[in-house]
């Protein structure tokens, strides 16, 4: 089976974020809400604002995910 790269899992790597120590919180409980972790929770949020402007990423993400996470937040 042929590998596709826009389908082939790499890391994902961010540094040097810096947030206040209310937004961090905020992050943390609407992760723990949601029950995820905050790096599945964060990568969520960027898909749906990446979508939202019409891109695409086959293999990440299955049908209702981002309905799930809708409801979640």
């Amino acid at each position: 089976m042929a590998n596709n790269s826009e389908t082939q899992a790499v890391n994902l790597l961010l540094s040097g974020s810096r947030v206040t120590t209310g937004f961090r919180s905020s992050l943390f409980d609407a992760a723990n809400r949601a029950g995820m972790s905050v790096n599945e929770f964060v990568i969520t949020a960027a898909a749906e604002k990446l979508k939202q402007r019409g891109a695409s990423f086959p293999g990440v993400f299955r049908k209702g995910d981002f309905d799930e996470m809708a409801g979640a937040a």
